[in-house]
Order: C-alpha cells, then sequence, then structure tokens
C-alpha cells in the first residue's frame, strides 16, 4: 500500500531526530531584510499533512529561509525532562550549522530567526530549547542586534482539567489508551495541585508555562527589541480568547511589542484556514516591524 504524500513526511526536508526536520537551502538569503532562518514547534499531536501547510507557505514567502520543523507527541506532558532535552539536541545542531551562534563562525553577520509556536505543546518545547541554549552558551549567545520575531498561535493559556481532557480527546483516538492517560494526567494535575499548597508556591506546569513565556529572551537571540504577534480565536474551545488578551497586555506591560490578531469564526490552530491571507498577511507584517527595529539600532550604533 503506498503511502500517501505528506503524511509520513515534510515534502524537502530531512529527518534529523525524533519529531525533528530540517530543509536548508543551497542559496544563501542575500535580502537582509528577510529571515534567514524558520523555527516551527508544532501543536502537541499535529500531523505533518498539516504542519505542511505552514511550511509550504512560508517557502513560498522566504524561499531562502532554512526551516526547523519541531513536532510536539502527547508524552512530552509526562516524558522526563531529560528525554525532552535529548530530542531537542538536533535542534541546536542544526541552529548551529545554519550559524545561528558565535561559535560557529566570527565572521558571519547575525542571523534572522523567526519563531513560530503552536498551542501550549509548542511553548513547552519551545521554553525548554530556551532553557538548554542558555546553559550551553550563556551570555556568549547574544549577538548584536539578532532580528528576530515571535508569533503565538493559540497559546498561551493556563488551561483546565476540562481543556486538557478535550485536547487529549482529539489527539489520542484510542478509547483505552485515552483513558490511562488522562489517567495520569489527572493525577499529575492533583498532585502538582496539592505540591503547591504544601510548599506555598506554583508548581503547575501551564501556570509555569505562561509565566516563562512572559521573559522577553525566551529564546537567547530575542528581547525587548523582538516583537510577538499573537494570533487567536474567540471560537477556541482550547486556548479561551480572554488567557491570550491577559497574556498579551501583561507583556506589554513588561516593555515587549506585543501585538494582538483576533480572529472570531476558526477553531484552535484553525485560523490560517480561515482566514489565509490575514493570516499570512500578519506574519509578513510583524517581521517587517523585526526589520524595521534592527536598522533603528543599527542606526544608532552607527552615530
Amino acid at each position: 500500500m503506498s503511502q500517501k504524500p505528506g503524511v509520513h513526511s515534510l515534502e524537502g526536508f530531512s529527518v534529523i531526530g525524533t519529531g525533528i526536520y530540517l530543509r536548508g537551502t543551497c542559496e544563501q538569503c542575500q535580502d537582509t531584510t528577510l529571515p534567514n532562518v524558520i523555527l516551527i514547534f508544532g501543536w502537541m499531536g499535529a500531523q505533518l499533512r498539516h504542519l505542511q501547510n505552514y511550511t509550504h507557505a512560508y517557502t513560498k514567502l522566504y524561499p531562502n529561509a532554512s526551516q526547523i520543523v519541531v513536532r510536539c507527541n502527547p508524552d512530552v506532558f509526562w516524558t522526563t525532562t531529560g528525554t525532552r532535552q535529548r530530542r531537542l539536541m538536533p535542534v541546536i545542531d542544526a541552529l548551529e550549522a545554519l550559524h545561528c551562534f558565535p561559535s560557529s563562525s566570527s565572521a558571519q553577520p547575525p542571523p534572522r530567526i523567526l519563531t513560530h509556536v503552536f498551542s501550549n505543546g509548542g511553548s513547552l518545547q519551545m521554553t525548554l530549547l530556551g532553557h538548554m541554549l542558555k546553559r550551553k552558551y550563556g551570555s556568549t549567545l547574544i549577538q548584536p542586534f539578532t532580528a528576530s520575531a515571535l508569533i503565538l498561535d493559540s497559546c498561551p493559556a493556563i488551561g483546565n482539567l476540562k481543556t486538557i481532557k478535550l485536547a487529549f480527546s482529539i489527539v489520542i483516538r484510542n478509547p483505552i489508551l485515552r483513558v490511562i492517560v488522562l489517567a495520569m494526567i489527572y493525577t499529575m494535575h492533583f498532585v502538582g495541585l496539592g505540591l503547591s499548597l504544601v510548599l506555598g508556591k506554583r508548581i503547575m506546569i501551564m501556570e509555569n508555562l505562561r509565566i516563562e513565556m512572559w521573559n522577553p529572551r525566551v529564546l537567547p537571540w530575542m528581547g525587548l527589541h523582538t516583537p510577538r504577534l499573537y494570533l487567536f480565536s474567540r471560537k477556541d474551545k482550547l486556548i479561551p480568547w480572554q488567557d491570550v488578551t491577559q497574556h498579551a497586555e501583561t507583556a506589554k506591560g513588561r516593555g515587549m511589542d506585543a501585538r494582538c490578531e483576533l480572529f472570531e469564526e476558526s477553531e484552535h490552530v484553525a485560523h490560517v484556514r480561515v482566514e489565509p491571507e490575514r493570516y499570512w498577511a500578519s506574519v509578513q507584517d510583524i517581521w517587517a516591524v523585526a526589520i524595521s527595529k534592527e536598522k533603528v539600532e543599527d542606526q544608532r550604533l552607527l552615530e
């Protein structure tokens, strides 16, 4: 039986690790107004045929940019941190090969990195990568002024047992496996809640995730100069739009350039299907903001 195209592979990508895919380019991106590296963190259980809709669009928009796609399996919520770190190591290897860090090649100009994150699953993967990079490179990772933008599609949100149950019910079709997984998740939730009360500090995964996402350097090349675009919808049953709005407003209050694009009719991580032109126009607009900030900083350094 032949495989359906796009289901078991990403067209034009190489598999470089478990759930990690790389699309390298033969030519370097000479246009300094365009990103040369695009990081995509998929939502929990995202199928390759769905992620391919985004990789294809990015290939058309920025054909000379390398792309790294990171999938998120449901076990991200109970797998040990050490295992998750090992799975993400190929991402660091790829970023090094693409000259994103000072140790790669001192002659290389600062990279231009666009990061696109989907849902809380993708956010968990991104924040863990940020911790790994900080431990490995520390302050040496700071570039003179790296052009960067962060796109947050359907995230972040605090989450509750109702939304957690809905999320895993969508991803895990096998009813027996679903019951087992939900039992594990409920147990972890109540254990975390109990420990939070006993220790007097929050250790709930989703609450900690929201706090980490307020870090302007959630990835080391980012900063207050990095514009953020929140894409979300009133009809999203998994990520309440009020949670996303509140997160964006808090980010603004902390000095970050946070912008919101609120959709009315789309479901979770489905905004691009309902209004593709508006979606991709917003992506291009936020990157234009990132480049304009880079030019202002370059001019300031020359003065």
